[in-house]
């Protein structure tokens, strides 16, 4: 079976193409067959006031893209910008990998795993912020 499965946990929400579907009450999985299809879980959504770190603001950019509310065309160069400046700033090799392929994803127009990608970086970009505070 080829596509994305998602596994979902009991009363989860996902978009898909702009529509939210909410899991019944048990764990289910769900075999998306349609190839490009805009998919985010609404836990892993960024809210709009939680866009304050860069990571963060080009991981909103892809998300925009999957909920529909960016067109793909005019979001590719922000997010390809956005990844050249994180790049400048991320240079371990862990980091540098994460980049490309959201790079790679941001290309071949696979917004879900830009976002996935991204998110990778959350954690790092956190521990360094919190460290120049101190």
């Amino acid at each position: 079976m080829t596509g994305l499965v998602l596994k979902l946990a009991p009363k989860e929400r996902v978009l898909i193409n702009g529509a939210v579907i909410e899991n019944g009450d048990r764990r289910s999985r769900l075999a998306i067959m349609t190839p490009n299809a805009n998919i985010l879980r609404l836990r892993d959504a960024i809210h709009p006031e939680e866009v304050n770190t860069p990571v963060r603001r080009v991981c909103y950019i892809a998300q925009l893209v999957l909920s529909g509310d960016a067109d793909a065309n005019d979001a590719r160069m922000q997010l390809l910008r956005g990844i050249e400046q994180l790049s400048q700033v991320l240079t371990d090799h862990d980091s540098r990998a994460q980049l490309t392929q959201a790079t790679t994803a941001v290309l071949d127009e696979q917004y879900y795993q830009v976002l996935k990608a991204l998110r990778a970086l959350l954690p790092r970009e956190e521990r360094l912020l919190a460290a120049k505070t101190q």
